[in-house]
């Protein structure tokens, strides 16, 4: 008979049936067992050892990473959140790179521990033979990298550079132990505060510096001249990094060759009579397509509004997106490609506008509809939402959200104020 610690409960909150953890499936419902992998921050958890269970639900698997044997539950929180915990709210926009914050830790009944809490999304292992380990540090993975990925590390860092700066965690882009990689993706262990004097990037140009004897002898030379425009102060904001960044990758993908399969589906769902989502392409699968460009929309309002308002949004992107890759003559950079998309979304929101006027549609008789899409184009996927139709990065090593659904919810993380779940709780 299994002890408590080896059993993982279901996280059907119907079910809720005790499970070896050897399984992957619910052996009372059928349900996929939920392996959430949390890592302790605070000196609290230093005293357990590895094989406790805590408040008779955390695993301490080893050193400070936890399994949450019942995912199913809440986790316990305090009032208010302390200052030194708001830079993971504030920045959950960047959760597919940045932990967010799960919960506090409360100690084992008759223990007085110092307060921990626990990070979600940090980058452990699920699945696989490693489930439940770290993944590997960028410094040991570099050296046999390709000189697209190691690029593709680099510039994902410019990006984080600037928001994690104003939030005065700059310092965990220069530490490291803190830098985690899961295949392309860089992924940060936790979050560490500056200390009194900012950080700059003149210090990114001094970290990077070691890495360029290490590095693809195809960008070599490139990345030793960045860091002596860095160190320099040459390079005088991320925007600036990110571009030269950029013009890099696009030089190498210019040597490279992708194939794309796209594949979609719709589903009216349990509840409604009618489906009112759509999606492009409409065909069930299409591999290396001539417009590598994929679109799902979920409508709402009124008779038929839902479907007309997700119909009309897709059409005025598909054909937009179509001109705009057909003329030459159009300089794609980066910046001008976003803008272009964004623009897009709003000319959709326009077309769908006008059709409500133009039926007299009033308050909740006026369609609209949510949107997300993903546009491929030289070495650089483009994703541009609206509402709360996600995107995801699927791997063999996890499924990991890339967006930041638009609701009230979500606003409420941005500026601090509560968890997510709470806050979907507060505002439903």
């Amino acid at each position: 008979m299994n002890n408590s610690a080896a059993t993982l409960y279901c996280s059907n909150l119907n079910c809720q049936a005790p499970n070896p953890q050897s399984h992957n499936f619910c052996q009372k419902c059928r349900t996929p067992l939920l392996k959430r992998y949390l890592w302790a921050v605070g000196e609290g958890i230093e005293a357990y050892k590895a094989g406790d269970l805590i408040a008779e639900r955390y695993l301490l698997k080893s050193d400070r990473i936890i399994l949450d044997t019942k995912p199913a539950l809440s986790p316990e929180m305090l009032p208010e959140i302390s200052n030194s915990l708001m830079p993971y709210l504030k920045l959950s926009p960047y959760q597919l790179h940045v932990p967010q914050l799960y919960g506090l830790l409360t100690p084992t009944e008759g223990q007085r521990n110092a307060e921990t809490w626990l990070l979600e999304q940090v980058p452990i292992y699920s699945c696989g033979n490693g489930e439940g380990t770290l993944m590997p540090e960028l410094t040991s993975v570099w050296k046999n990298a390709s000189a697209m990925r190691q690029l593709t590390w680099l510039w994902q860092m410019a990006n984080l550079w600037e928001p994690l700066q104003i939030n005065h965690v700059g310092s965990s882009l220069l530490t490291p132990a803190l830098l985690r990689v899961e295949g392309s993706i860089l992924r940060l262990l936790i979050l560490q505060a500056d200390r009194s004097s900012p950080v700059t990037l003149q210090n990114l140009g001094q970290l990077w510096s070691k890495w360029v004897a290490a590095s693809h002898p195809t960008i070599g030379k490139f990345l030793e001249q960045v860091c002596q425009q860095l160190n320099q102060g040459a390079v005088q904001t991320a925007e600036q990094l990110v571009g030269l960044l950029d013009e890099a990758m696009e030089t190498i993908g210019r040597s490279q060759s992708c194939t794309y399969q796209i594949v979609t589906r719709s589903d009216t769902g349990p509840t409604r009579r009618q489906n009112e989502d759509a999606c492009y392409p409409p065909s069930p699968s299409s591999t290396n397509p001539s417009l590598p460009l994929a679109i799902v929309c979920d409508g709402i309002g009124g008779h038929e509004g839902g479907e007309v308002a997700s119909h009309l949004a897709i059409a005025t992107i598909q054909e937009r997106v179509q001109n705009l890759l057909a003329n030459p003559a159009n300089p794609l950079n980066p910046t001008a490609l976003t803008l272009e998309l964004e623009n897009f979304a709003c000319a959709a929101n326009d077309v769908i506008s006008q059709r409500n006027d133009t039926e007299q549609r009033l308050d909740r008789q006026r369609m609209g509809t949510t949107l997300v899409m993903a546009l491929a184009h030289a070495h650089e996927m483009y994703i541009t939402h609206v509402g709360d139709s996600r995107a995801y990065w699927i791997t063999r090593t996890g499924c990991r959200q890339i967006t930041l659904d638009d609701d009230i919810a979500s606003r409420e993380v941005r500026l601090g104020y509560a968890l997510y779940r709470d806050a979907v709780e507060q505002s439903g």
